[in-house]
């Protein structure tokens, strides 16, 4: 196929948190403001006069100076950014708009709060807690949440504009983005889709990272040329896989996952589309502030939840996915020494073959990824397990 438009250029812009786009927001005058998990809205930090970022390591090595302060047995997505906050590399953060979800995530944010890490005289960390159930005294207690350490907090120290009209036109905007980015993901869908895993995974990380209103008019660029994109005349991969699991922001995971003969079709992890890229939906009397702590509550499938129901849910949604897509089996990944996937990954890998019927592949990654052969050898023979499999079921 025909390299999509842009695809390049937002690929450069990933090798970096501080990249040309974040530098050209910064010059406009607009706060950046780091987060790490999907439960601090990004909706709210990308009100008018600031951006979201969404954390990365890019291009990391061996994080021995945040190994002295946290540990060998902790994830080391969580030291890998506290090594490059070590480095200098997040100084451009105005603010690390933290949440008590992930410990190891929550304990890198608490060396960026405790300690002189950040060069910016402006820059704080202020946490929100998260609630462990999704009903309705949750979404009040997390909307009370969200007040109090997101919107006052930018009001007190960066004079944001916090209020309904602010938030709704914030809403409208983010709408727009996971539209464009729906539409996009929407090709995948096809008996032959028309847009590889890996340009996906670039387009959604993205924007993800980089001040929205600097990339939409790419997004748009994408979408229009994928309305007349046509697949290859030789079907290039093998079979249809979903990816599910914890924090990944690497493109070239992907990348190698379909170089070993799989198709990427759906994302579902933490940096992912699915959920992520869902538009928020402001009911009648509701404020729009509730509107989105009760967006984020309900549609996550985060392991943190751990009622029965809600569980067997997440199950039931990962199979909903795999059929949407016409996928043919999963790939569940979960970053060492995570303590909520680890036990997500455990049971999806004994629940969705039992009762859902997809081959599932259950890998235990490091945030640097050193371990190329060894990973491809496991794909590409769950590849040709994938085949022997189709090819039974035709006899």
């Amino acid at each position: 196929m025909k390299d999509l438009v842009h695809i390049f250029e937002l690929e450069d812009l990933l090798q970096e948190a501080n990249n040309p786009l974040v530098r050209q927001a910064k010059a406009d005058g607009k706060r950046a403001l780091g987060y790490t998990c999907y439960f601090m809205p990004e909706v709210l930090l990308d009100l008018p006069g600031c951006f979201s970022v969404r954390l990365r390591a890019p291009r990391s090595g061996s994080p021995d100076m945040a190994t002295y302060y946290m540990s060998n047995r902790t994830c080391m997505y969580g030291r890998c950014l506290l090594e490059r906050a070590l480095e200098g590399g997040f100084n451009f953060l105005d603010a690390q708009m933290a949440t008590e979800t992930c410990t190891v995530t929550c304990r890198f944010q608490e060396h960026l709060q405790l300690m002189d890490i950040i060069k910016n005289p402006d820059f704080f960390c202020e946490f929100t807690d998260v609630p462990f159930k999704k009903n309705e005294n949750s979404i009040e207690h997390y909307m009370g949440q969200l007040q109090f350490h997101v919107l006052d907090k930018l009001k007190e120290h960066f004079d944001i504009d916090t209020s309904d009209e602010a938030l709704l036109k914030a809403i409208e905007e983010h709408n727009e983005i996971c539209r464009l980015i729906s539409e996009i993901g929407s090709y995948r869908k096809l008996d032959e889709p028309t847009i590889t895993g890996w340009e996906f995974s670039v387009i959604q990380l993205a924007t993800l990272v980089c001040p929205k209103y600097l990339i939409i008019d790419k997004l748009r660029d994408i979408a229009e040329q994928l309305k007349t994109r046509t697949p290859d005349a030789k079907k290039t991969y093998r079979c249809k896989v979903v990816l599910s699991g914890s924090e990944m922001d690497d493109p070239d995971f992907v990348k190698l996952i379909e170089e070993c003969g799989a198709l990427v079709v759906a994302d579902r992890h933490c940096y992912g589309s699915l959920p992520g890229r869902e538009e928020i939906v402001v009911k009648e009397g509701e404020t729009p502030l509730y509107a989105i702590a009760r967006h984020y509550l309900e549609s996550s499938q985060c392991p943190r939840f751990m009622d029965q129901h809600v569980m067997r849910e997440r199950k039931q949604f990962l199979a909903d996915v795999a059929k949407e897509y016409k996928a043919d089996a999963i790939i569940i990944t979960q970053m060492k020494f995570c303590e909520y996937w680890s036990y997500e990954r455990t049971i999806d890998t004994l629940v969705i073959p039992r009762d859902f019927g997809y081959p599932v592949c259950s890998i235990e990654r490091e945030y640097v990824n050193n371990a190329v052969g060894q990973l491809r050898t496991r794909f590409q023979a769950f590849v040709e397990s994938i085949e022997l499999k189709n090819l039974h079921k035709e006899g």
